[in-house]
């Protein structure tokens, strides 16, 4: 007994240094926060207001270019500085990706006003990883629960398929609204295509049974197996195209996969996309038979209600993939896509511009060179000084940013993305 006494005595001495070191340790730990809290409310200001004066400059700017007697000098200012925001705006998404971002509407009418950014690199990843294994586990576990169903006709199970549609379709909506604030790109059509889905499901849940709901019953429940497989296939495609083209550079690490198809699936379109028109023809058939029963059986209001919610599914899913593919052959033979926020290498230097422009009107280049001297900013009054660091004057403009050699890592990413669009065209 005593043993065990002298035991106790003495761990908990020793749980008492090391209590000691923990609280020095938090100590330190909320003092570091506290200053890291307060860096964050600043870049955070500091990043909406370089947002607001962005939009004054751009508006001043569509003001010049519509102006009558505009000089082909002031134009190039105005071509340069459309590059330099161009260079700006993606400087400022990069550096919002580590700073907190404020919930939309949706998210903040079902929690609150919560912060939910997830500023962690790895949790950001493995929270979309945990949301593409949530697609693809419910659907399969729905999938299989309809097809044991479509035999067995047990009205219980029915409900609890419905019941399954109404669920997921609900915390989908809520878990890519948090994917959208930390940086997750989906809009448009497909987002509501989820929330139009989740009142389907609804109005399903609640159709009573009878002869109506029994001879949609088969049918509905046959659309729902392929649905779960088509989500599968989806998942499984759509999770090899952004593997290679994160790889290349070409896609963010927080990309999703989604429903329907997208212009970064280009590679692989004729595998895809019948079975996509299939799902979406089935919609309009749902629609159809619905219209037929209004007319055959005793409609109730779920019937009119599910045809137009089917008819507005499949039309916007057809319209949307559809406006897909003639959006990408525009883009990949007339658009040039910037990926880099350090454009320097597509753009001639401001400096050389202007030798060039002064040489041709030395009046003009005066007056630029005059405005930029009376400017509060550093790096403009430095940019046209021809006595500061005379050794790497050239390399310096007023954006801040240097245009001297990229890195080597960076050249080896353009030649890749070179590469990657040289493939593009001869797919095309």
């Amino acid at each position: 007994m005593q043993d065990k006494l002298e035991v106790c005595i003495k761990d908990w001495a020793e749980l008492a240094d090391e209590y000691k070191e923990l609280e020095s340790r938090h100590k330190e730990y909320r003092e570091t926060l506290d200053k890291c809290l307060a860096l964050q409310k600043k870049c955070v200001s500091g990043v909406t207001h370089q947002k607001y004066r962005l939009g004054v400059i751009k508006k001043l700017m569509s003001e010049v270019e519509t102006g009558n007697n505009v000089t082909k000098e002031e134009m190039g200012e105005v071509g340069d500085l459309n590059k330099d925001l161009l260079r700006r705006t993606a400087q400022l998404g990069q550096m919002q990706e580590v700073l907190p971002r404020q919930s939309g509407r949706y998210l903040r009418g079902i929690l609150g006003n919560v912060d939910c950014s997830i500023l962690d690199k790895n949790e950001k990843y493995q929270y979309k990883e945990q949301y593409e294994q949530f697609k693809l586990i419910v659907n399969l576990i729905g999938g299989i629960i309809a097809i044991v169903n479509y035999f067995l006709n047990y009205r219980v199970i029915d409900l609890i398929i419905m019941f399954l549609i109404v669920w997921y379709y609900c915390t989908l909506t809520i878990r890519e609204s948090i994917l959208i604030v930390n940086g997750s790109r989906i809009k448009g059509w497909w987002r509501a295509h989820h929330f139009v889905s989740c009142v389907v499901g609804g109005v399903l849940l609640v159709w009573q049974d009878g002869p109506a709901y029994r001879a949609f019953r088969d049918q509905h429940m046959m659309f729902n197996v392929y649905v779960a497989f088509l989500q599968y296939l989806q998942y499984v495609y759509q999770k090899g195209c952004l593997y290679r083209l994160r790889s290349l550079g070409e896609r963010q690490d927080m990309d999703i996969t989604i429903d329907g198809f997208h212009s970064w699936m280009w590679k692989g379109l004729s595998f895809l996309l019948p079975f996509l028109y299939l799902g979406y023809l089935m919609e309009l058939y749902n629609a159809y038979t619905l219209y037929q029963l209004m007319y055959t059986h005793d409609a109730t209001w779920q019937i009119p209600t599910l045809s137009i919610l089917f008819l507005v599914l499949g039309v916007g899913n057809i319209v949307t993939t559809s406006m897909t593919i003639p959006a990408k052959l525009w883009d990949s033979q007339n658009n040039l896509k910037y990926r880099f926020t350090r454009l320097d290498k597509y753009f001639w230097s401001h400096r050389r511009r202007r030798d060039s422009v002064s040489q041709a009107n030395p009046k003009f280049g005066e007056k630029v060179h005059s405005i930029l001297k009376r400017s509060n900013s550093t790096l403009g009054r430095l940019s046209v000084s021809r006595d500061s660091v005379s050794t790497h004057i050239e390399d310096i403009d007023e954006t801040g940013s240097q245009t001297s050699d990229e890195q080597e890592t960076e050249t080896v990413q353009e030649m890749v993305v070179e590469d990657r669009e040289e493939e593009t065209k001869k797919e095309l």
